[in-house]
């Protein structure tokens, strides 16, 4: 008779629904919590800093204003967690790339594995987009590319759901080294499983 084989701590936290993640963006990357109420406060600091910057009209400050105000509020309304801005320095444009983080739980009768989310996702997207199924450090990924935009729906331990890394690059698009350096965000991403009052969890 074999006996079974003991399973390690690190293999059932692994399992668990994460308390927390962590993702490794760098500094010159302008962070926006949307979490918080004073979100739209922050977005204007970096609007204002672009214009001034760039020496914008203020009918250009305006448009980007609105731009960005309108992907914070429609990514707020539908549960993301934070938004980064970073404005491409070879370029006088002012639009910048953008990643936003979304959490999308699922559980029970409505999840969806990797592959399943995968089928799902090329049909709605049509295509000029491509759809893979991909290996990241954090855990198996849906990655759906376009010209200019990349999405990663990464799988989130315990079957608890999917954190959705949604990346905008309007100018220089995602073959490039902007592209590669959202490649290289996206495998920094881990999963926090320390549970403790001390942990601030965008996972609840």
């Amino acid at each position: 008779m074999t006996r079974p084989q003991p399973v390690s701590e690190q293999t059932v936290r692994r399992e668990e629904p994460p308390e927390d993640y962590q993702l490794l963006v760098p500094r010159d990357w302008f962070r926006i919590d949307l979490t918080l109420d004073r979100w739209r406060s922050q977005l204007k600091k970096f609007a204002d800093q672009q214009a001034a910057r760039r020496h914008m009209s203020e009918e250009a400050r305006q448009s980007l204003w609105a731009a960005l105000r309108n992907t914070a509020e429609s990514g707020a309304a539908q549960g993301s967690l934070e938004l980064f801005l970073r404005a491409e320095s070879t370029s006088d444009v002012a639009t910048p790339a953008t990643l936003l983080v979304s959490l999308l739980p699922m559980s029970g009768a409505l999840y969806a594995t990797p592959p399943e989310l995968a089928r799902s996702l090329a049909a709605r997207r049509g295509p000029e987009a491509e759809v893979t199924v991909v290996d990241l450090p954090a855990g198996r990924t849906v990655r759906v590319g376009t010209t200019t935009t990349l999405d990663l729906y990464v799988q989130m331990p315990g079957e608890a759901g999917y954190l959705l890394l949604a990346y905008s690059v309007p100018l220089s698009g995602i073959e490039s080294a902007m592209g590669e350096l959202c490649e290289a965000i996206a495998h920094s991403l881990r999963w926090v499983h320390r549970p403790g009052p001390e942990i601030r969890s965008h996972i609840q």
